[in-house]
């Protein structure tokens, strides 16, 4: 069970914050600093010094008259333009050294970006940062080249997020060793913490939270980079100020909630011009704010005493509350009655039960049963399933379409291959954690709010996270941004937007653009799921752990991406892993080899994005998202880099990512160390499955697809190509694959049991069961027979109950229907179980669609092949058993199954091939009219089918009457609508009927 961290959590997480020590200055430092002095004298006074003596002014002492043009060029000309251009080069690095200086010297964010100074400007910080490192001001330098990919576009603040854990107050030894430090703060300013923390007002400084600017927060992270030197003191900061009252009323409870006029006391060490010194006059802070902090001062000699043991005593019970009203990352406020809805659904989007928590005591039985169980990976990722299952089956149709068409002539049979072993095991998996339902109303509900905020002229909010909890999807904000439109609901503060399950229902589709394609879910928190947005991230995610772990996560990240349902177009990039991936969606995911390569590549894409959305008048991505929306503009690209970068190119990352998230671009790395410079979110996977984010206060159970599980998934995408390696299933020169399940179709091959299928579901040889019953029976009756290869019990209890269901129901009505079905001859139950605990029916249980592929079968490659009376009628036999569209008349709210499979697609197929075989056997001898007869039955079952149309042409032709040709092809021009004659069928009326266009213009 995912859990939120607190205080009384174990492991490192919450170890004690140690003061820092403090740096001594080496002989090495002295050394630099010396040369950094040298060189920097010698390029900001040496140059200019040299060039006024050994060149002079390189100008004219006067206007130029045209005559100068058509004087002689000379060395001396030469010598003078090179002149100027030293001195625009030496006038560029000096204002490159002053701004650096600046910065160094006042302590207040980022230095300023020079125009066109490139590596200029690189070197002049070199040499300032250690020319100052000797200095007093080194403490108050700026981050140096790991921070530089934050300085090149403003200071990008990275965004931080929920409910930390709350860390431990210092131990008696530490107290101990700060106080006798008091002295030597100059050089243990690591150590300044905790002697501010004593309440001595005379040097005691104080920052006033900032109010957001823009979709950037201030945050503890920022406030120590900018103040401190380094982000990782903002432990210091916090444990200054726990539990104090703000002016609000509140109090810091949590390290990474704060809100704009906190005011936090700061380590004595701090510089900056945003902090006020007290109890100075501060004659640039208003009287109010003044008061505000004079009264908070007076607070902390309380909270060294009693205030310190009651923040321990928090800790020791496990306490430590979670302030609600931030707008940070968090876990949305869950329903009174701790998840259960009146409707009966769960928080994945109507899978209960087994679906999610239920799996424990609902079908984990099923594992035991059978002897091994299903990927727990994907049944508890039913966002991610749904995708890849969705993406499967189009792959599917897709192969179907093109052997049909003749867009590949080796695989003719109707049936995908049926996958084994691991692959099967996946395919299961996915059948029982996929919520399609869910898919659809998370993009629905996404669609409908981009198109409810167009209406109202109003820009999409950035949006940092979603979460799905109890039923309701939960917008989190990266600031306020007013009242949602309805049915949307302002959550638990103004940062949050909500929209109820039952509200989300009524949504219909909506001609909007994906709003937020780069949401992707990382886990699970306290039965809520966490989908975070990639692309609106202001920097760089990392990811830590060990190099297998992280490839679990990236795997999962690229799958959900890749094939997820609420997006339309976007790019993902694989750097160094997951080339097998792509097989996913070769239209989506592309495979880089290195980070040299990646580097490159978004360096260009950057700069393109740069330019269209400053052409275009937007101020980002999600501006062009709304208005006129343009569905095929301002996708995401979204980078996944596995291994971790080296330092350099870490830093040209961080350069990339500094304005990525305005631009729709996100970065995902991985990272040894943990530490990645311009990393606004840093994360790491544990090999318990547990991703922690410390300063977003998440420890979420982690959503993974493991090497072992990815394989078996991109062995069932590899599967369905419709372009297989070797010449296809195994069939050669086009031959169709045999069906999985094939029946006697003689007289002697008579079943025990025949059920219809195809047209109204009638079942002879059984007794209708009486109750209710009676319909849940018909239903796993034919999701057995249209899986003669076997049915996984987890894979029919999802089918059947997709909100979940017990052990005990699921075995009963398998119990029930055994005895339904009864015995052979042989005493045999007609229901089984196969070897890998799959439910499968005896050969004596047969259904309409069996035998007609089992005639298609043996007219085409069996007995009728080689003998011409044979084929006719099994080929006439098998088109008598099409009476319409599969279980016609199936109740409304059941067989939601059928959504998952491909026999919507094999049906209509399978009935074409049966007509143009019986066509062609007519036309042998000269039949025409029987050709039709055949053709026009076809078309009863797929209408759609060019190839049949076609036919039905060439057939009509050699009728010999035009007018009846004329009066077809005006119904199949009516037929067509606004799509227009298909260009084949276009060209084969032009062959048969020339003057068909004048025709069509007569006839209208």
């Amino acid at each position: 069970m995912a859990r939120r961290t607190t205080p009384s959590s174990t492991g490192p997480r919450n170890r004690t914050p140690q003061p820092l020590p403090g740096r001594r200055r080496s002989a090495g430092d002295f050394v630099k600093a010396f040369l950094a002095f040298v060189a920097l004298a010698a390029l900001v006074v040496g140059v200019p010094g040299a060039l006024a003596y050994f060149v002079g002014w390189p100008l004219p002492g006067g206007t130029p008259s045209m005559d100068w043009l058509q004087q002689e060029i000379t060395v001396t000309t030469f010598i003078n333009v090179l002149t100027v251009v030293v001195w625009l080069a030496w006038a560029q690095f000096t204002a490159c050294v002053l701004v650096e200086v600046k910065a160094a010297l006042s302590g207040v964010g980022m230095p300023g970006r020079v125009p066109g100074a490139g590596a200029s400007q690189v070197l002049a910080r070199q040499l300032v940062a250690a020319l100052l490192l000797v200095g007093a001001t080194a403490a108050s330098f700026a981050p140096g080249l790991s921070q530089f990919g934050q300085s090149l576009e403003g200071n990008q603040k990275p965004a931080a997020a929920t409910a930390q854990q709350t860390p431990g107050v210092l131990g008696q030894d530490q107290q101990a060793a700060a106080a006798g430090a008091a002295g030597a703060l100059a050089e243990q300013a690591g150590q300044a913490a905790a002697q501010a923390g004593t309440g001595q007002d005379g040097d005691t400084k104080f920052y006033r939270i900032q109010p957001p600017e823009g979709r950037h927060h201030d945050s503890l992270w920022e406030i120590a980079e900018r103040h401190l030197g380094d982000g990782r003191r903002y432990k210091e900061i916090y444990q200054l100020n726990k539990d104090r009252e703000q002016p609000d009323g509140s109090r810091l409870s949590e390290a990474s909630l704060i809100r704009p006029g906190w005011i936090m006391e700061m380590p004595a060490d701090a510089h900056g011009g945003e902090l006020v010194q007290m109890p100075d006059e501060a004659p640039k802070v208003s009287e109010e704010v003044r008061e505000q902090i004079s009264d908070y001062a007076k607070t902390g000699d309380q909270r060294q005493g009693g205030g310190a043991q009651e923040s321990g005593g928090d800790r020791q019970g496990g306490g430590g509350s979670v302030d609600q009203d931030t707008a940070h990352i968090t876990i949305p406020e869950q329903r009174p009655d701790g998840g259960a809805r009146e409707d009966g659904r769960d928080g994945q989007g109507g899978q209960g039960g087994d679906k999610e928590t239920g799996r424990e005591s609902g079908t984990s039985a099923a594992a035991d049963d059978s002897g091994f169980g299903l990927p727990e990976a994907l049944i508890g990722a039913p966002l991610l399933a749904a995708g890849l299952l969705g993406a499967l089956g189009r792959r599917r149709r897709h192969a179907l379409w093109q052997s049909a068409m003749g867009a590949v002539g080796l695989r003719r049979g109707m049936e995908p291959p049926t996958p084994t072993g691991s692959a099967a095991d996946a395919q299961d998996a996915l059948l029982v954690g996929a919520d399609p339902e869910g898919v659809r109303l998370l993009d629905r509900s996404l669609r409908g709010l981009a198109a409810a905020l167009t209406e109202e002229s109003r820009p999409l909010p950035t949006v940092y996270a979603a979460w799905l909890s109890n039923g309701d999807l939960h917008l989190q904000l990266a600031q306020a941004s007013g009242r949602p439109p309805a049915p949307w609901q302002p959550g638990q503060d103004e940062t949050f937007w909500t929209l109820a399950r039952t509200d989300a229902e009524r949504y219909g589709d909506v001609d909007a653009a994906a709003p937020y394609p780069g949401l992707v879910c990382l886990g699970t928190m306290d039965d809520s799921r966490l989908l975070l947005n990639l692309e609106a991230v202001p920097g760089i995610v990392s990811l830590g752990g060990t190099p297998a772990d992280r490839a679990a996560v990236f795997a999962s990240v690229a799958a959900e991406l890749a094939t997820n349902g609420w997006s339309d177009r976007m790019t993902i990039t694989l750097v160094g892993f997951g080339e097998d991936l792509t097989a996913l969606a070769p239209n989506r995911l592309r495979h880089l080899e290195d980070v040299e390569a990646l580097i490159e590549t978004m360096d260009a894409e950057t700069r393109q994005r740069r330019g269209a959305l400053g052409a275009a008048g937007h101020d980002s991505v999600l501006t062009g998202r709304t208005g006129p929306a343009q569905h095929t503009r301002w996708a995401p690209h979204l980078v996944l880099l596995a291994d971790g970068p080296s330092p350099e190119d870490a830093v040209k990352l961080a350069e990339l990512a500094a304005d990525a998230s305005r631009l729709g671009i996100g970065y995902l790395v991985g990272s040894d160390t943990g530490e990645l410079p311009g990393a606004a979110w840093e994360m790491k996977v544990t090999g318990e499955g547990k991703l922690l984010a410390p300063l977003l206060g998440l420890e979420l159970d982690a959503q993974l697809l493991p090497d072992a599980l990815r394989r078996a998934v991109v062995e069932l995408f590899v599967a369905a190509d419709p372009r297989p390696e070797g010449g296809g299933d195994g069939s050669d020169g086009g031959a169709a694959a045999a069906p999985p399940f094939l029946v006697d179709v003689s007289e002697q091959g008579r079943p025990a049991v025949y059920a219809r299928l195809v047209g109204s579901y009638e079942i002879i040889g059984l007794e209708t069961p009486d109750g209710e019953r009676s319909p849940l029976l018909h239903e796993a009756l034919a999701l057995l027979l249209l899986h003669r290869e076997g049915v996984h019990p987890r894979v029919l209890a999802s089918a059947l109950w997709p909100r979940g269901v017990t052990d005990d129901v699921r075995d009963a009505l398998v119990d029930r229907l055994r005895d339904w079905l009864g015995s052979e001859p042989d005493g045999s139950p007609r229901l089984r179980v196969d070897a890998t605990g799959r439910l499968t029916l005896a050969k004596s249980v047969v259904s309409d669609l069996d035998v007609l592929r089992s005639l298609y079968h043996e007219a085409t490659q069996g007995r009728g092949s080689g003998n011409r009376a044979v084929r006719g009628r099994m080929l006439t036999d098998a088109l008598v058993l099409v009476r319409g569209p599969l279980l016609a008349d199936r109740a409304e709210g059941r067989y939601g199954w059928l959504t998952h499979e491909i026999i919507d697609a094999q049906l209509p197929l399978l009935v074409a091939d049966i007509g143009l075989a019986l066509s062609e056997f007519h036309l042998e001898k000269d039949r025409a009219e029987k050709a039709i007869e055949a053709l026009n039955a076809a078309l009863g079952s797929a209408p759609g089918d060019e190839r049949l149309w076609n036919e039905l042409l060439r057939a009509t032709h050699a009728v010999g009457e035009p007018a009846r040709l004329q009066a077809l092809a005006v119904d199949l021009v009516a037929r067509s609508g606004a799509r227009g004659v298909p260009p084949r069928t276009e060209a084969l009326l032009d062959e048969l009927l020339p003057g068909w266009r004048a025709g069509l213009a007569s006839a209208g």
